[in-house]
C-alpha cells in the first residue's frame, strides 16, 4: 500500500472523529497508533472530560464490532470473559460470550472493578484469547482495549497493578479544553449529538491492510540504540525501583513505527519515539518511595530521562530503496 493511499484512510478516520470531538488530535493520534500497532490504550482525567465519547467516537468510524463494559465494584471476572450456562433442553452447557469477544472493547472506568476483576483482562489484552473452563477461545482480529481511568484519589477506585499497567501500550491524559474549545463544544452539541449520525469510515479488512504496514516500517541502527538507551537509563536512575521491561521497550519501537506511517514515512526519526516515550514508559515506572501522585512524576522522570539521553544525529534514519 503507498503512503497517499495509508494517508487517505487515516486522514477520513481523523476527520471523522474530529466532527464530534473537538481538539483532542494528539489522544486520537495516540489511539491511532494503539490501533495500527495492535496495542491497547487507558484515557486517563477526571470525569466528564471526553474519555468515553473520544473512545465511542473512534468505535463508530470503524466498520468494527465494538462493546462497552462499565465497571464497578460488584463486577464479576464472568461478566467480562464470559460463562457456560446449562441448557435444559439440550442436556449441555453452552458458553454464553462476554462482552470481550469483539474488536473493540470500551472498558469504561476501569479502576472502579476490584482487582480480581480488573485481572480478567490480562489473558485476552496480551494473548488475544480467553481461557473459561478449560476451554480457550481465540478473540477476533483487531482486537483492542481501551480503557478509561479516573484519578486514583478519588472515592471508590483501585489502583491497577502493575501487571495490567504493562498491558496497555500507552498511557494518555485528556486534559481540559481550552476556552475557545470548550465553547465550541457548547454551540456543537446544544444542536444535538454529533455521535448519533457518526458513520462507520474505514473496514475491518483495512485496519488489517493499516496494520500490516507497520513492521515494514524501516528502524536504524540509531534508533535501535536510542530506544535500548533510554530504557536501560530506566533501570539504573536513583529514585526507581524497577524499570521498563524488555515488553515495554518492544511497545516503544511498534508505536514508533506507527507514528511514521502515520505521518506518512516509512522509516522512523528519534522524534517519534521521543514524543511517545512518557506515554509508553511512564506508566510502567515502580518508583521508590511513592506516595501519591505518582503519574506526574514517573512523567517528569520519563522527560528528564529524554533530556539526559543523547538524540542519534547519523544519518540513514531513512529506509532503503527497496
Amino acid at each position: 500500500m503507498d503512503q497517499q493511499a495509508v494517508g487517505r484512510k487515516l486522514e477520513a478516520v481523523i476527520s471523522n472523529v474530529g466532527s464530534v470531538v473537538i481538539g483532542k488530535e494528539r489522544v486520537l493520534e495516540h489511539l491511532l497508533i494503539a490501533l495500527l500497532a495492535s496495542g491497547h490504550v487507558i484515557l486517563e482525567d477526571v470525569p466528564g472530560t471526553g474519555k468515553t465519547l473520544m473512545a465511542k467516537s473512534l468505535a463508530k468510524s470503524l466498520d468494527c464490532r465494538m462493546r462497552r463494559i462499565q465497571f464497578t465494584a460488584d463486577l464479576l471476572p464472568s461478566d467480562v470473559t464470559g460463562i457456560n450456562v446449562y441448557n435444559r433442553q439440550t442436556s449441555q452447557f453452552e458458553l454464553r460470550q462476554g462482552p470481550v469477544f469483539a474488536n473493540l472493547v470500551l472498558a469504561d472506568e476501569l479502576n472502579r472493578a476490584t482487582p480480581r476483576t480488573q485481572s480478567s483482562l490480562l489473558e485476552c489484552m496480551e494473548e488475544r484469547q480467553v481461557t473459561i473452563d478449560g476451554s480457550t477461545y481465540l478473540l477476533e482480529t483487531p482486537f483492542i482495549v481501551i480503557a478509561t481511568q479516573n484519578p486514583i484519589d478519588n472515592h471508590g477506585t483501585f489502583p491497577l497493578p502493575e501487571a495490567q499497567l504493562d498491558r496497555f501500550m500507552l498511557r494518555v491524559s485528556m486534559g481540559y479544553p481550552s476556552e475557545t474549545e470548550e465553547r465550541a463544544i457548547l454551540e456543537r452539541f446544544s444542536a444535538g449529538d454529533p455521535l448519533e449520525t457518526l458513520q462507520a469510515v474505514l473496514g475491518r479488512e483495512e485496519i488489517e491492510e493499516l496494520r500490516g504496514e507497520v513492521p515494514k516500517i524501516h528502524v536504524s541502527e540509531a534508533v535501535y540504540g536510542y530506544v535500548l538507551a533510554l530504557v536501560t537509563a530506566t533501570r539504573s536512575h536513583s529514585e526507581i525501583a524497577f524499570g521498563v521491561s524488555p515488553r515495554g521497550s518492544l511497545q516503544l519501537l511498534k508505536a514508533a513505527q506507527a507514528r511514521a506511517l502515520l505521518r506518512g514515512r516509512d522509516y522512523v526519526l528519534p522524534d517519534d519515539v521521543k514524543a511517545l516515550a512518557s506515554a509508553v514508559l511512564a506508566h510502567r515506572l515502580v518508583l521508590k518511595e511513592a506516595f501519591g501522585g505518582e503519574s506526574n512524576r514517573a512523567a517528569a522522570l520519563v522527560e528528564r530521562l529524554l533530556a539526559d539521553v543523547p538524540v542519534p544525529t547519523e544519518s540513514g534514519l531513512e529506509s532503503k530503496s527497496r
